[in-house]
């Protein structure tokens, strides 16, 4: 039975809970291990995988997680399109906390990661055109599904991938601003890159787990992660409802 759609959970999204008759595939690929095993199961009647980004407990911050394994266990196991679920910082006014938020531009202000599929001597050179990063089929289909399913989503709008795992200043939030960023996160790169080199479809479903620093009705908040936690939890009855609707169920 083929994989109607691969998801990647982010911070806070270690499961599926809906996932049905599950199987586990613990893959090794050319680049080593994946953050965790593939979960593969029936979700809304569709063949689904499941992949914790940050490993099922937690335990790889965002610098450190293995993005080339990640992406090439998925396709190993048969995927063809990838829905990465993204917990982010809001910066501009209309991606606040819990909104779900599909944006469509990407600008990567990490370092040191290994951002592409060339790395190792007599890897092919791959020119993959990055315009725009994400799958514009893909995002229809989510676009489509959230009004289908009467949820709420901020559509469009630019993620500003950091380093992390530490938060980022306000001062480096305004900079982010000013560089025409709506969304902070610290997973969007390399993954949506090397996707694209994989041949894989990818689209981003952005959840806003709080205000980026200095951002929103009160600037001077501290960011807390069990805010984050909680307003992760309370959006994904919506980003549940939109996967349903986007697996036709």
């Amino acid at each position: 039975m083929t994989i109607e759609l691969a998801v990647i959970g982010g911070t806070g999204v270690y499961a599926l809970g809906e996932l049905a008759d599950v199987e586990t595939h613990q893959p090794v690929t050319p680049y080593g291990a994946p953050s965790g095993p593939v979960r593969i199961g029936t979700y809304a009647g569709k063949r689904v995988a499941f992949l914790a980004r940050h490993g099922e407990g937690h335990s790889l911050p965002p610098h450190r997680i293995n993005y080339r394994a990640n992406l090439a266990a998925l396709k190993a196991l048969g995927a063809t399109r990838v829905l990465a679920l993204n917990t982010v910082g809001g910066i501009t006014e209309r991606f606040g906390p819990r909104v779900l938020a599909c944006p469509d531009q990407l600008i990567d202000y990490t370092w040191g990661r290994i951002s592409t599929l060339c790395e190792e001597p007599g890897s092919e050179v791959l020119h993959v055109d990055f315009g725009d990063p994400y799958t514009q089929a893909l995002r229809k289909q989510v676009i489509a599904a959230a009004v289908g399913a009467g949820i709420a989503m901020a559509v469009g709008g630019c993620y500003g991938a950091t380093q992390g795992p530490r938060l980022e200043t306000k001062a480096e939030i305004a900079c982010m601003r000013r560089d025409g960023c709506d969304l902070v996160g610290m997973t969007g790169m390399p993954e949506a890159g090397l996707a694209r080199e994989l041949g894989l479809d990818y689209a981003c479903l952005a959840i806003v787990a709080n205000w980026a620093a200095g951002a929103g009705p009160n600037p001077d908040e501290v960011i807390t992660l069990q805010d984050v936690l909680d307003n992760v939890a309370a959006a994904m009855d919506d980003a549940a409802r939109l996967l349903r609707a986007l697996l036709g169920g």
